[in-house]
């Protein structure tokens, strides 16, 4: 989200927030990947160019290679790919030809569960797509501690006061856990939702904010 370990959120290259997951669900606006469909997604560039369409809006291999800095004949392909496995579909209102092809997100987000009956090879496809997100969150937060010396300037006055990162150890029962990552989404839930298509709605002065969030059970010393 983005993306814990049962949930990863593919929005941003990421994939953002798992937040309202409820309500998009309903929707149908939620991608629940398969196996299958999973191999399709499990690739750094192409989480990165699905994340891009769903904060900016529809775009063209060309510009999508301008963003990323790849050449527009990988951006072209990948694209192919997520639109074989129904993660991106071709916008035909503004496209006006093969060479002018725009693509938009099929969903807003992505919903993964790691199957407990998973066999071996989809274990491990499950985990190399967890670690994407998590590289792509890392790269993320990376980006933003870069751009906090400008951040006023480029926001304006006070956003500063809009960045924080924590981390926080708890001791809690599973039951404990689950209500945790439940009262997590339902607050990020209560607020307005980046949409690239009505950005004009939001109060003035508004601007994007990612939420991540990891819920991480660790074994302890003396644990039984």
């Amino acid at each position: 989200m983005n993306e814990s370990e049962r949930r990863a959120d593919s929005t941003t290259d990421e994939p953002t927030s798992s937040a309202s997951t409820g309500d998009q669900a309903r929707s149908g606006d939620v991608a629940t990947p398969d196996a299958r469909s999973l191999r399709g997604l499990a690739h750094p560039l192409r989480l990165q160019l699905l994340g891009l369409l769903r904060l900016e809006g529809p775009a063209t291999a060309t510009q999508l290679a301008e963003r990323t800095g790849e050449s527009s004949g990988a951006t072209s392909y990948h694209l192919r790919q997520l639109a074989a496995y129904g993660f991106v579909v071709e916008d035909t209102e503004r496209s006006t030809g093969r060479r002018d092809r725009y693509w938009r997100a099929a969903h807003r987000l992505t919903m993964f569960d790691q199957p407990r009956d998973a066999d071996e090879g989809e274990r491990a496809l499950g985990e190399e797509y967890l670690r994407i997100v998590a590289d792509a969150n890392a790269r993320r937060v990376q980006a933003a501690i870069a751009g906090l010396a400008t951040v006023e300037q480029d926001l304006g006055e006070g956003w500063l006061d809009g960045f924080t990162t924590s981390d926080l150890a708890l001791r809690l029962t599973l039951p404990e856990a689950r209500a945790l990552i439940a009262e997590l989404e339902g607050i990020a839930a209560r607020y307005r939702q980046e949409d690239p298509n009505n950005r004009s709605a939001a109060p003035q002065g508004a601007r994007r904010v990612v939420l991540q969030f990891q819920v991480l059970p660790e074994r302890t010393p003396g644990d039984d």
